[in-house]
């Protein structure tokens, strides 16, 4: 049997992503889920990973209920830079293709940031991942907007869906990242913030 001590705290992610639920669910994670109401507004000047943190952080602090002195809220906002653009979710089919446009032929980085927080502090961080797209012909981007669903992703593309298997000829660092969230650098950094280590019983 396997346990770690973070089976002694109450984690809460505080995010609307079927993907992160799903990834953390798979992990192992004990956790409850929560929605916010954030903006995600940043000011001018950041770049890819400030932005990443930045919402991250924001989320964390929009959250209003009270964190019990064993509950860590997760908060998190996955990122696309390419060519020093941020790409976030499209608001429509029509920026979908432009996002994919951008991409193509195009090594970009997808961020994810991460926020924890319980009721003395918070630690922020995030993750980076590079990947490369091969060059898209403009029938491929119509079909995969037309046919799957753009809309709710960072960058308008899932790396596991059909544009991802076709398109990307490399990816450097977490695939996990990538899908919404790097499970395995959170679960060391919820170690670390927790103070606790692991255990075999």
């Amino acid at each position: 049997m396997f346990s770690d001590a973070l089976d002694d705290f109450k984690l809460v992610l505080a995010s609307a992503s079927p993907r992160r639920r799903q990834l953390m669910e798979e992990a192992g994670f004990r956790f409850t889920s929560a929605a916010i109401d954030y903006e995600e507004i940043w000011p001018s000047g950041l770049t890819g990973r400030q932005i990443a943190e930045f919402l991250a952080a924001g989320k964390a602090d929009s959250y209003k209920t009270d964190l019990g002195s064993d509950t860590v809220l997760i908060t998190a906002d996955t990122v696309v830079w390419c060519r020093e653009t941020y790409l976030g979710k499209p608001a429509d089919k029509s920026e979908a293709v432009h996002f994919l446009n951008i991409l193509s032929g195009c090594e970009h980085e997808v961020i994810t940031g991460i926020c924890l927080r319980n009721r003395e502090r918070k630690h922020t961080f995030s993750v980076s991942t590079t990947v490369t797209f091969r060059e898209l012909k403009k029938e491929e981007i119509r079909y995969y907007v037309d046919n799957f669903s753009p809309l709710d992703k960072a960058g308008a593309y899932g790396i596991q869906d059909w544009i991802g298997l076709r398109g990307i000829t490399r990816i450097n660092g977490s695939y996990y990242n990538v899908v919404g969230m790097p499970v395995s650098e959170l679960y060391n950094e919820l170690l670390a913030f927790t103070g606790n280590k692991t255990t075999m019983i």
